[in-house]
């Protein structure tokens, strides 16, 4: 991906994914290494997806960002996978090929087949596509395309449940001796060369991935988590040799293995929870991603139908899509009736009747029918591709209290080396020996843990942007999520909004004697043919369900904002607001109310004067659920705004109808930047609600705004956060998400800071054995991911949106 600097030169954005970080602490110094690298305009490191995104200036290499990464401690993932090849006719053009690939950046190595039908590429996880390896293998003459086979399988997962099954077995004798002493009280304990022969593998050879994690952070500038486990575990292993060769046989019972196996067994098995968890915050991205079709079904000229893989699928091709199989990409249904699942992607859970004329969304699932439809944009501009790239995006950004939290790591695990030095010191100087003295500054290390600091937010955002996501609610980036839930007011826009913005005809007014509501409804729909507007398709449409006769139009003109004009059946006919007939000095009908001034009028021009005709109500279907969505904001102590450009009897009219107090009518798009920043004058918060091009101001000018999913591309670019379908009622549930979502951070925060504020000085003192640290740190991790993936339940409960501003 290819995007322009700060500084005006292209840089082009890699994503890796890191193997090695443990805590905040090792994100944070990553970032900050790759960051300060030259040539790196920008990055951004997640320790809950594990990713690396970085911006690096034209010249500057992916294998040279690799080395920062390296540097730091970490590596970045390799992953290998295989694809079939065509048009290597012999080794020569095979080694082409290879030549090709490899030299794509991303990509470690590429190895073909004796019978050069086969090619395994080797490359870095997320930083180099199938379609990029795909275009160069075309460039060097060949065709490479997916085997039936997926990735390799990362065998990373097995080795640890290896390893913790290990550690399990090894200590396992340690459980039950520590058991026999705290709970049976029987002064069992094992030969203490026993001990040393289960705690020594445990400790240098399953623990050796902590050896390894701490030397890289040292070596880095930094530590981390695995350098007080690292500290804690070592200084309990070496002290029991230090007492087993002073003591003998005697030294039996006076051991402390039993800390560091248990401590070693107790942080893998947490790491391995918290991983878990963390995969199942991370699930929306995976939904998103498996809806990705791979290949379509495309119709030729000659009405052929063959398969072709999506990235040859060009805008404008014919696509069939039978039952059960996915849409290939966004479009237009040409021909065909199917019930459509679109429930991943809007987060409409019934399916939806598609037909001719009817858009489609590229991963949506046809249930029942068949479909031809005309691709309108596909492979990365297709709204899947961008909600997953939003969704990632947002996922990754940090707010501030995270990056709060980061500063906070930055000095922890120095401060809590600190306070152990100061605790052993302590216990030393009170007497109480050196055995006390290094157990009491063992748990002060064991227990302290930066990681649930560091998980602590973006588990939160990660499950519930997903959880967002689900439900039809796409949040664009981090800083939405973060001012969405201390909105105070939220203007909505009218039409298209509240209302579904497509017109409908109304009552009609006659306004000559001698003429019938069919006959002036007739001429209206007659004058209407040249017309685009969306009102004039509103008297066409009312016409055909009066199965009413048009004559042609002739003379046909269209002035801006006021009407048209033409001839139908040789007389001049005027059609439009009030003003375009003040311009042409028509006298009012008589009588007129108030509410006479808005509507369509219709009037004609003849040789001995000008008449009146009709007056037309046109009416804008109010849309379902939109009252419930204003109670939803009142529920939430959020005042409703309506700002409308119709007339002020149509604003009226729909805000009495939904409930909302105060309105303002005919308000042009600067006027409702001008309503935003009069409502936000002593520091209230206001959301904006729109869908079309004349709201994006206002969406932009607001605290947050939102776009409903059927309305303009401008505006829907300019919100931070899409509403995916047309429900109002996703107004508040955007916000209640939000609320959830924030009250959930400063929960684990909360729990993280005051586990270590309570745990420190508790173990510092005496009241903590390192085995129950041990557990009490890996516990601390795994309750805050799991906090987090309480939102993976949340769900819109459109009709019981309560107050919370907790």
């Amino acid at each position: 991906m290819t995007t322009p600097s700060i500084a005006g030169n292209a840089t082009h954005r890699y994503q890796l994914l890191i193997d090695g970080m443990t805590c905040s602490a090792c994100s944070t110094r990553l970032e900050r290494m790759l960051s300060a690298a030259s040539g790196v305009a920008a990055a951004a490191v997640n320790l809950a997806t594990e990713r690396a995104t970085i911006d690096v200036d034209d010249g500057t290499s992916l294998d040279s960002v690799v080395q920062v990464v390296r540097r730091a401690g970490f590596d970045a993932r390799k992953e290998t996978r295989a694809y079939r090849i065509s048009g290597a006719a012999n080794e020569a053009a095979a080694g082409v090929i290879r030549e090709a690939l490899e030299g794509t950046p991303g990509v470690v190595t590429a190895t073909i087949d004796g019978d050069l039908a086969l090619i395994e590429v080797e490359r870095y996880a997320l930083a180099v596509s199938d379609e990029s390896l795909e275009e160069r293998a075309r460039e060097a003459g060949g065709v490479l395309s997916s085997s039936d086979a997926e990735p390799a399988e990362d065998r990373r997962d097995l080795g640890q449940y290896l390893a913790i099954s290990a550690a399990i077995l090894l200590s396992a004798p340690f459980v039950v001796q520590m058991a026999a002493h705290q709970v049976l009280t029987t002064g069992w304990a094992m030969p203490p060369l026993v001990e040393a022969l289960l705690a020594t593998p445990l400790q240098f050879v399953i623990g050796a991935r902590f050896y390894r994690g701490a030397l890289n952070a040292l070596r880095g500038g930094g530590a981390n988590m695995e350098v007080l486990v690292v500290t804690g575990t070592t200084a309990a292993y070496f002290f029991s040799w230090y007492q087993y060769a002073t003591l003998g046989d005697a030294a039996s019972g006076q051991l402390y293995f039993e800390a560091s196996a248990i401590i070693i067994t107790l942080v893998l098995v947490g790491k391995q929870l918290e991983a878990r968890a963390r995969r199942g915050a991370a699930q929306a991205i995976r939904e998103l991603l498996a809806l990705r079709p791979r290949t379509a079904l495309v119709e030729g000229e000659d009405g052929t139908v063959r398969e072709k893989p999506l990235r040859e699928v060009r805008v404008g091709d014919r696509l069939v899509c039978r039952t059960g199989m996915q849409i290939a990409a966004d479009g237009i249904v040409t021909s065909g009736v199917a019930e459509v699942d679109e429930s991943l992607i809007t987060g409409e859970s019934m399916p939806v009747s598609r037909s001719m004329g009817d858009p489609v969304i590229a991963g949506s699932l046809n249930i029942d029918g068949l479909l031809t439809i005309e691709a309108r944009a596909t492979g990365a501009d297709s709204t899947l591709a961008r909600m997953i790239r939003l969704v990632e995006d947002a996922q990754a950004a940090k707010p501030t209290v995270q990056r709060l939290a980061d500063r906070v790591c930055g000095i922890f695990v120095p401060v809590v080396v600190a306070i152990a030095s100061i605790a052993f010191l302590g216990w030393l100087a009170a007497g109480a020996g050196i055995e006390v003295a290094v157990i009491n500054a063992v748990s002060v290390l064991v227990i302290a843990c930066p990681c649930a600091l560091g998980l602590a937010t973006p588990t939160a955002i990660m499950t519930g942007s997903g959880a967002a996501t689900r439900a039809g609610i796409l949040i664009k980036d981090v800083e939405a999520l973060e001012q969405a839930h201390g909105l105070t007011h939220m203007v909505l826009d009218k039409t298209g909004t509240l209302t579904s913005g497509t017109p409908r005809l109304g009552a009609i007014r006659l306004l000559a004697d001698d003429l019938d509501e069919n006959t002036v409804l007739a001429i209206m729909a007659s004058l209407q043919q040249g017309s685009e507007h969306p009102i004039a398709e509103a008297f066409r449409v009312a016409a055909e369900e009066r199965r009413l006769s048009l004559q042609p139009v002739k003379e046909f003109s269209s002035r801006v904002a006021l009407g048209v004009e033409g001839v139908v059946g040789g007389t001049r006919y005027f059609a439009g607001n009030r003003r375009l007939f003040d311009t042409l000095a028509f006298a009012a009908p008589d009588p007129i109310d108030s509410d006479d001034e808005g509507g369509v009028w219709l009037g004609a021009r003849h040789k001995d004067g000008d008449v009146w005709l009709a007056r037309f109500a046109v009416d804008d279907e109010m849309r379902s659920g939109a009252s419930e969505a204003v109670d939803a904001l009142k529920r939430l102590g959020i005042a409703p705004f309506l700002a409308s450009g119709d007339t002020t009897a149509a604003t009226r009219r729909i805000a009495a109808a939904t409930g909302i107090d105060e309105f303002r009518a005919r308000v042009r798009p600067e006027d409702k930047v001008a309503l935003i920043d009069e409502l936000m004058e002593g520091g209230r918060k206001v959301g904006m609600v729109g869908d079309g091009i004349n709201d994006a101001p206002a969406l932009a000018r607001a605290t947050v705004g939102m776009a409903m999913g059927s309305g303009t591309d401008v505006a829907m670019e300019t919100a931070a956060i899409t509403l995916m379908r047309p429900d109002p009622r996703l107004v508040a549930a955007a916000i209640d998400i939000s609320r959830r979502t924030w009250r959930k951070i400063r929960q684990n925060l909360f729990w993280a800071f005051i586990y270590n504020v309570i745990g420190l000085p508790l173990a510092a003192l005496g009241h903590l054995s390192p085995s129950l640290a041990a557990l009490a740190m890996a516990l601390s991790s795994v309750s805050v991911v799991g906090n987090s993936l309480i939102l993976r339940g949340w769900r819109p409960q459109m009709e019981e949106i309560h107050h919370d501003n907790s």
